[in-house]
């Protein structure tokens, strides 16, 4: 069976998965992931796109990245972390071949009503997989910057975030009153499912607009909450 291809779209947001091969470990120490961090970092001013969130597990990555005007940046940026990420492993341990699985999952986002979601998600799962009881004692994710608990040079702030209000100080309050209260399951759901199936995150209307707008076809998509029968 053919692999279904992923979706990346200019100018949107994308939840972005990548796994360790077999689900196997990627960072070993905090040199490990500073050194990823430092690759994304780059990486985002070469390529001149935005990064929104960021989660480094033990055996997997999440981010929340907009692209620019080049779709293709989001395959360009996970080629250049992800491999530089494997060769410094090797080299360091004598290791060969790949360290990630060979396809990251993509899943571009519906800003207006998924995006504020989708970043609370990448940065409550380390307490969702009950490494702590609360995100701000993790120290691999965005959770810290976005509430205002540090600084972050390379984070950028994301649009649904800068609407929440208009100065930074009260923005980072609301996001750690909407961070402190759980996602929803359908929500919850609707991330997991999109970034698997690398499918939209959004609202049938989403889907569509993104068709129509981009000329791509959606095929085998399974859409938000089901319109209400008349």
């Amino acid at each position: 069976m053919p692999r279904k291809s992923r979706i990346a779209a200019a100018n949107l947001p994308h939840h972005i998965v990548q796994r360790g091969h077999r689900r196997n470990a990627v960072f070993f120490s905090d040199f490990d992931r500073n050194d990823y961090l430092g690759t994304l970092a780059e990486c985002r001013v070469a390529l001149q796109l935005k990064v929104y969130a960021y989660c480094l597990m033990s055996n997997h990555v999440h981010l929340i990245v907009n692209p620019g005007n080049e779709a293709a940046n989001i395959s360009a940026l996970m080629k250049c972390v992800a491999g530089r990420h494997s060769r410094r492993l090797n080299s360091r341990n004598a290791w060969s071949g790949s360290l990630w699985e060979s396809r990251f999952k993509c899943s571009p986002i519906d800003s207006d009503r998924y995006l504020l979601a989708c970043c609370r998600y990448v940065d409550m799962n380390p307490v969702r997989a009950r490494l702590v009881a609360r995100p701000h004692e993790y120290p691999w994710s965005s959770y810290r910057a976005r509430a205002g608990l540090t600084s972050c040079e390379f984070l950028d702030v994301d649009p649904a975030l800068f609407a929440l209000a208009a100065t930074p100080g009260r923005r980072q309050e609301l996001y750690r009153e909407l961070a402190a209260a759980p996602l929803s399951e359908s929500e919850l759901q609707m991330i997991r499912g999109s970034v698997q199936r690398n499918q939209l995150t959004g609202e049938e209307d989403f889907v569509e607009a993104v068709e129509r707008e981009f000329g791509m076809r959606v095929s085998n998509r399974t859409r938000g909450r089901p319109r209400k029968k008349r």
